[in-house]
């Protein structure tokens, strides 16, 4: 049996080759006129490319017709590190443990008993200059879903 090529190890030449020809994924994500993180998030195995699109990065990076057919894939999607032992993730992971409950009450106090979706979903990073060090700012804009539960016949007309 030959080795098949992976989303995870298709995005690490990616992530080499894109360095090495100097092109930014914010070049890559205009060439295929994508979001810029959306884009960064498929090319390292999250998200399917449609075959044009594939096309197009695989032309960019002198990519191969497998890797082509990879991109294509349906993932299974989750960063695989449990835990995180990247320090960039492991702050995300950090973050969320310490703030997750206090921003899930005040989504619970604002909209109801839901949540939001990491589906029907755009994040953006932005840079923020600040004298003592310059910011990062994460935005997460997911649509709200709420829970809706099925009630009987009798309970809806009471």
């Amino acid at each position: 049996m030959t080795h098949r090529l992976t989303k995870t190890d298709l995005g690490e030449v990616i992530r080499l080759t894109r360095f090495k020809r100097g092109l930014s994924w914010t070049k890559i994500a205009e060439a295929i006129g994508k979001d810029r993180v959306w884009t960064v998030a498929a090319l390292l195995g999250q998200h399917p490319l449609s075959a044009q699109d594939a096309s197009t990065v695989a032309s960019l990076l002198d990519l191969d017709e497998e890797a082509v057919a990879v991109l294509q894939l349906a993932p299974y999607r989750g960063s695989g590190d449990v835990p995180a032992y990247d320090p960039t993730i492991y702050r995300f992971l950090e973050a969320l443990s310490v703030y997750g409950p206090a921003l899930k009450e005040l989504i619970h106090e604002e909209f109801g008993d839901g949540i939001m979706s990491a589906i029907n979903f755009q994040l953006d990073v932005q840079r923020r200059p600040d004298p003592a060090g310059d910011r990062v700012i994460v935005t997460f804009d997911g649509k709200f879903l709420d829970y809706s539960w099925r009630h009987t016949e009798q309970e809806a007309l009471a």
